[in-house]
């Protein structure tokens, strides 16, 4: 019942006035932190991003799978408040009075190892107070809430915590704790039980640092919606009560769901009980909420004629960024890649920073784009890639001989394995390159998801490569789809230009 097909990881939503707001995690990809604008919780759009590249040396190359995570964002004092915690470096915030941006740089409000899942909240007295949880990889605790006291201002963590819950008997690897208030009770909202197998705990206490009572409001039982995972409660302006929170979805990455919710004796009931086990089940079809009147059909951008001064809001690149990367004004109306030289220690693309990727934005769909590549130098290989653990690209490699068509493959890339490239036959400077997305089933509990690839010189007739391609999704994030332009034949040599005209999606 959500538009929102898409790696959106441990969502949080607010509500202010009649527009609501939501931000995920974005891990070592920029810019981070996408800032989502909706009108009634089911058709989203991208509006910005509160972190352009991350004030750390090491994100100047990717960093799989660390830095952002679970960020919640809040509204206090006219202004917009979002927090995480970086397991490797601690808990940082930004903030803004217009969610589109500007927002200001990030401030480390507590250096610290471990915590993560970070979540402010201000009580009816001004005071201000964090709750988070721990990553055992990093501080060999897990399964515990603490919450710390802040200054009104949530500038300043001001002591070490206190543990408000301890969930290693009943909910092991609780984690991403949401902090709200209602009727006098404090409640913490939290998933237990991992990411793919766990299931949503609420917290309740009259004192806000406990003791706290504990149940389970939402489980898969007998739904197809695996968690179901962290997320946020958020009341219409009409009074209606919702959870958005994610399921795995392997390829597809952490997928946005939205459950109906009400409350029955100051404990929130979610989804349906389909078993009587008095523990709700997400559900996959449901009515809208009910915010006034219906709002149209909206989606976030896939496509992209490069027409705009900036980037589409989209677009992501592996790492911090560089503007030498890429020109949307030396050719009006295309944007300009500049090949950059391979990286040492990966297979190929792994470690690349300047993927220009996006998210795969539904179970089934047709991606293709038009490139120019007479500017490329010989050793320059450009084209559509379809990016993960294991990843897969059409191309085109300029070499002595002339332009020549490739697929280039590379299974296990995480681990750093070999590129595979196989020359296809002979290219032309103008090429239409295509990737198509299938999933061939949706009721196994790992879905197969297929790409073919292919090719086109007059962007009508398309040439299937003859080969199928299966797709795997990144560390902690769902497959991505976009450009690259590199010159891989030889280590630490940059090359020359690839000009895209378009990049065009269709379900």
């Amino acid at each position: 019942m959500n538009r929102l097909y898409a790696d959106y990881s441990d969502p949080d939503v607010i509500r202010v006035g009649d527009d609501y707001y939501m931000t995920a995690s974005s891990f070592s990809h920029f810019p981070g932190l996408p800032i989502l604008h909706s009108k009634d919780l089911v058709n989203w759009t991208i509006i910005g991003h509160a972190v352009p590249t991350y004030p750390v040396l090491e994100f100047a190359k990717p960093q799989h799978g660390m830095a952002i995570w679970a960020p919640a964002i809040r509204y206090h004092d006219d202004e917009f408040f979002i927090y995480f915690g970086d397991p490797d470096r601690g808990v940082f915030m930004t903030k803004a009075k217009n969610p589109a941006g500007p927002w200001s740089p990030l401030k480390l409000i507590r250096k610290v190892t471990g915590w993560i899942d970070t979540c402010p909240f201000w009580d009816d007295d001004g005071n201000a107070y964090l709750v988070h949880a721990w990553a055992n990889s990093r501080s060999g605790i897990k399964s515990i809430l603490a919450v710390n006291r802040m200054t009104p201002d949530g500038m300043q963590v001001l002591d070490d915590g206190f543990i408000v819950f301890n969930g290693q008997a009943n909910h092991p690897t609780m984690e991403g704790p949401k902090f709200y208030k209602r009727n006098g009770y404090y409640y913490i909202f939290a998933p237990a039980g991992g990411v793919k197998t766990g299931w949503q705990v609420v917290l309740r206490s009259r004192n806000i640092f406990g003791p706290y009572e504990d149940k389970i409001v939402l489980e898969q039982g007998n739904s197809r919606i695996n968690g179901p995972h962290q997320g946020a409660w958020v009341q219409t302006q009409t009074g209606e009560d919702w959870f958005v929170h994610f399921q795995d979805r392997y390829a597809y990455g952490r997928i946005v769901h939205l459950q109906p919710m009400r409350w029955e004796n100051d404990w929130p009931v979610m989804g349906v009980d389909a078993d009587g086990n008095d523990i709700g089940e997400p559900v996959l079809t449901w009515k809208k909420p009910n915010i006034g009147k219906a709002k149209p059909i909206v989606a976030p951008a896939t496509s992209d004629e490069f027409n705009d001064a900036s980037l589409g809001l989209q677009w992501q690149w592996q790492s911090n960024w560089k503007l030498e990367w890429f020109s949307l004004a030396k050719r009006p109306g295309w944007i300009r890649l500049f090949s950059q030289p391979a990286v040492e220690d990966s297979g190929r693309l792994w470690n690349a920073g300047h993927l220009l990727l996006q998210k795969l934005p539904a179970p089934n769909f047709t991606a293709t784009t038009k490139v120019d590549v007479s500017g490329m130098e010989t050793g320059d290989v450009a084209g559509l890639i379809v990016f993960g653990k294991d990843y897969a690209y059409v191309g085109v490699k300029r070499t002595p001989e002339g332009f020549r068509l490739m697929y280039g493959e590379c299974l296990e890339a995480n681990r750093l394995k070999p590129e595979t490239q196989t020359d296809i036959g002979e290219g032309a400077s103008l090429m239409h390159l295509r990737a198509t997305i299938r999933q061939m089933s949706d009721t196994t509990e790992i879905p197969e998801v297929r790409c073919e690839l292919s090719f086109s010189r007059d962007g009508r007739v398309f040439t299937p490569l003859g080969r199928s391609f299966m797709v795997k999704e990144g560390v902690w994030v769902g497959a991505k789809i976009g450009l690259f332009a590199a010159n891989i034949d030889t280590t630490g040599r940059s090359g020359g230009v690839v000009d895209v005209d378009w990049f065009r999606l269709e379900e």
